[in-house]
């Protein structure tokens, strides 16, 4: 077991599977020499060369639509875009080439490709770097989504995500690249099921990528017994866990850093109401951002979800 920050855990997921397969060829701007904004692929050009760690020039659209041919020709190729915000160029091509080439050639072509997206606020950064595209790509059928929260979980589903046949769009919260956690080789993640993190008698808390730490966080000072999912897979959603959960609990709030109007919370919202509407002894609540364009850098505090927002909707489910 080795600890390390969620951005060396992912840098340790792309070599490792970029070893086990010569079809994996990584594409976007400033990853080679770089290694990339984050640095997230620092030294990869070095020990796999320019064939296979490639600099792109500055043309989202250009560096999926390239991702396409690939995937076409038997590549697997795990496409970087450098910001969140920056994906909008690209999105014609995700969803009108990467989501549906497999059942336009009625399954001939694979699109086994990787998007990786830094996404989510936090860091103080300017327009268009902090923002959740996540429900966009989630109402597309035809692609899977994953979102991890820590270290461990990076290490495994960026690989798990480059061995799977279907396009993922990988969505890493920027916030959390520089915290530490053990990562274990040896233990193989679950990429497509959420994981319950904590667990609780009063209220089920469900939450995926940057707002999973602080939802832990939350927990940890509520008077209540709260019970902690990540979700991890935004498509598909595994709610199992949290049906499971809510069933005990008979309570439900749903927090994501993403605006509430029809975000990832409003459907996990509606999926579980309709499963547990028996079982349940408040509606579900949402903590979330506020349906306006992300804020300035010194406004983004009261924008994401916190720690106090989070208790606030947990004490009022349960006074409901």
């Amino acid at each position: 077991m080795t600890t390390m920050t969620m951005a060396a855990a992912l840098n340790a997921g792309l070599r490792k599977a970029m070893e086990d397969d010569p079809r994996v060829v990584l594409m976007g701007e400033d990853i080679g020499r770089l290694g990339g904004v984050f640095r997230i692929t620092d030294g990869l050009q070095k020990d796999f060369g320019e064939r296979r760690v490639i600099d792109s020039p500055l043309a989202e659209s250009g560096i999926v639509g390239a991702g396409v041919g690939l995937a076409m020709r038997g590549f697997r190729p795990v496409l970087e875009i450098q910001f969140d915000g920056f994906v909008y160029p690209a999105f014609d091509q995700i969803v009108s080439q990467v989501a549906k080439m497999h059942r336009r050639s009625e399954g001939d072509l694979l699109m086994a490709m990787v998007i990786r997206i830094p996404y989510g606020g936090g860091i103080g950064a300017v327009e268009h770097h902090s923002e959740s595209p996540e429900a966009l790509f989630a109402h597309t059928p035809g692609l899977r989504i994953l979102t991890p929260s820590d270290p461990q979980a990076a290490y495994w589903t960026i690989q798990e995500a480059i061995a799977c046949n279907d396009p993922v769009i990988y969505l890493e919260p920027k916030r959390r690249y520089w915290e530490k956690g053990e990562v274990e080789p040896s233990v193989p993640g679950a990429a497509w099921h959420s994981r319950v993190l904590r667990t609780g008698t009063d209220a089920t808390v469900a939450c995926y990528g940057p707002t999973v730490r602080t939802c832990m966080n939350a927990a940890s000072l509520s008077r209540a017994s709260l019970e902690v999912i990540d979700l991890q897979s935004l498509a598909p959603l595994d709610l199992d866990p949290v049906v499971e959960s809510v069933g005990r609990t008979g309570r439900l709030v749903v927090v994501h850093e993403a605006v509430r109007s029809g975000g990832i919370g409003a459907e996990v919202a509606a999926a579980v109401t309709q499963q547990c509407f028996y079982s349940m002894e408040a509606p579900v609540l949402r903590v979330t951002g506020y349906d306006l364009p992300y804020p300035a850098s010194r406004l983004e505090g009261p924008f994401l979800p916190d720690v106090d927002r989070i208790l606030d909707a947990v004490e009022r489910s349960l006074d409901w």
